[in-house]
């Protein structure tokens, strides 16, 4: 088994373990040796994104979605939140008004467009990555055997030597309740990197376990550091310390306009010196 297991977010489904790791590890390294770290580490990455890949069919790449197949409720809240938030960072994203309060198909319709004009979603591939990206994270937090499959497969990398884990976007959700679940993991920090923990009722609300009296369960770790870009779209709450309490260590990283982008989170000092704490 490896000190550091990393978990990868949305959009991974045509990847893998070992893909991921040839990305990972250098980008990760770079990051430690940012903060001055230079010994050798052990990196394995847990994957679960297969579970979204269609199965029995010869089309590839992505499914076709469209404005029609976001349902209401959940769905249509997250996409407004991701509207409201790039509105505020990009100009070239109009922001919501008034009649985002009528949930109606030409509303969707009108999100999509003016969120696929955001830099932040421009490397995603277009309205149906943006799509099919939200979708997934709905089936991770509805779909129980979905949830059971990720938690499975973080389960078995997991060593008696593992010390750190690293978390990108939906996988921080599938770290932090792997974490709350297996106390008996010597794991000692957790790095969460452009997370969604704290979106109230879309995510915070639906943790297992759930929060209490309004403050996420902390962890069986000693530390955890959240990092953040200014400009991620995906983690609408930088500041996991307000709904996870005061001992979340918040920083803030700059990623250029791809600021949900894993390998330039990976690569920060920032981000370095939070694993290295561990190490």
């Amino acid at each position: 088994m490896a000190e550091i297991i990393g978990i990868h977010g949305i959009l991974n489904h045509l990847r893998g373990e070992e893909s991921l790791e040839r990305e990972w590890g250098p980008a990760l390294r770079d990051g430690l040796s940012r903060a001055e770290f230079k010994r050798e580490i052990s990196l394995c990455c847990a994957f679960y994104g297969d579970l979204f890949r269609r199965q029995g069919t010869m089309a590839g790449g992505l499914p076709p979605l469209a404005a029609q197949d976001i349902n209401s409720g959940w769905e249509q809240e997250l996409l407004m939140e991701w509207w409201r938030t790039a509105s505020e960072s990009d100009p070239r994203v109009s922001s919501p008004d008034t009649q985002t309060m009528v949930r109606t198909p030409q509303l969707v319709q009108r999100a999509i467009n003016q969120l696929v004009k955001a830099r932040f979603f421009q490397g995603w591939g277009g309205e149906r990555a943006l799509i099919f990206g939200l979708k997934q994270v709905y089936r991770y937090l509805h779909e129980e055997a979905i949830r059971a499959q990720a938690q499975e497969r973080l389960r078995k990398v997991i060593g008696s030597d593992t010390r750190v884990i690293v978390a990108h976007s939906l996988g921080s959700v599938v770290a932090y309740e792997g974490l709350c679940a297996n106390p008996d993991w010597h794991i000692t920090t957790f790095v969460s990197l452009g997370s969604p923990l704290g979106i109230a009722n879309l995510i915070f609300d639906r943790l297992k376990p759930p929060p209490q009296n309004g403050l996420g369960v902390w962890p069986s770790i000693k530390y955890w550091y959240n990092i953040a870009d200014t400009g991620d779209v995906v983690s609408l709450v930088k500041n996991l310390s307000s709904p996870f309490g005061e001992h979340v260590i918040d920083a803030r990283v700059h990623n250029g306009w791809q600021s949900h982008n894993v390998l330039h989170y990976l690569t920060a000092r920032e981000t370095g010196e939070a694993i290295k704490s561990g190490l």
